[in-house]
């Protein structure tokens, strides 16, 4: 018998998502963050790259500026009102090391969250494919970086410390633990997937609310039927 996959924890006011590439979060976690916000909690995103070589026949510069637009209007549909791009890191070739963590501890000492939520950290998917280079390194980063954001003595320079965290969990993992019903922002999860119209068209893709809201379904076995985004709580929860 399938263990039935628990509740997120709802000791939380402010919640960081931090990830990869515009997109990621609509893929996976939108309809959790439009819960979220419904509830009253405060969430901010924070892209690692502007997704500029996820566009095959726009020049990275271009799209670029098409894509952070596309991940703007985005968050607004779901209740988040700031959304902030990091600098000197490129899309493909992020790499996980010292640099990624100071940026990371630095964002998570500007924001403050209880919650900090990433995209799947692990090596594979939750299709049983080899994940991909940019989401491994900026979710293991990530787990590195909220330790260090509580830590005084490692990188002092990128603002004062906050060892507030009380839960990181990662989205889109072939882990998960915990579930978040989205029974009531199926709509916005649609709508904030479907504003990414550039990125879309260049896959090819015309119907995301069918596989998005099949993911919602079979998320929901695990969790008494309802549509839910599932999430691996890696601390706290």
């Amino acid at each position: 018998m399938t263990e039935r996959l628990k509740d997120v924890p709802e000791d939380f006011t402010r919640v960081l998502c931090v990830v990869a590439h515009p997109d990621d979060i609509e893929f996976s976690g939108a309809g959790a963050v439009a819960a979220w916000t419904a509830a009253g909690k405060e969430v901010t995103y924070v892209l690692v790259t502007r997704g500029e070589a996820g566009i095959d026949g726009l020049d990275p510069a271009e799209s670029a500026e098409v894509r952070e637009r596309e991940q703007r209007a985005s968050a607004e549909l779901v209740g988040v009102k700031e959304v902030e791009f990091l600098d000197g890191h490129r899309d493909g070739v992020v790499e996980e090391g010292v640099a990624l963590r100071r940026d990371l501890a630095a964002a998570i000492r500007r924001h403050r969250p209880e919650l900090v939520v990433g995209y799947n950290h692990r090596d594979e998917t939750f299709t049983n494919r080899w994940n991909s280079a940019d989401h491994r390194a900026v979710g293991r980063a990530l787990l590195d970086a909220v330790a260090d954001a509580g830590n005084r003595w490692i990188f002092p320079e990128a603002g004062e410390r906050w060892a507030g965290v009380r839960h990181v969990a990662m989205l889109a993992s072939p882990r998960p633990t915990h579930a978040v019903d989205v029974s009531g922002s199926v709509d916005l999860a649609v709508a904030s997937l479907e504003a990414h119209r550039a990125y879309l068209d260049a896959l090819g893709a015309t119907d995301v609310r069918t596989p998005l809201t099949g993911l919602f379904e079979a998320n929901g076995q695990r969790y008494d039927g309802r549509p839910a985004i599932t999430l691996e709580f890696v601390s706290g929860g």
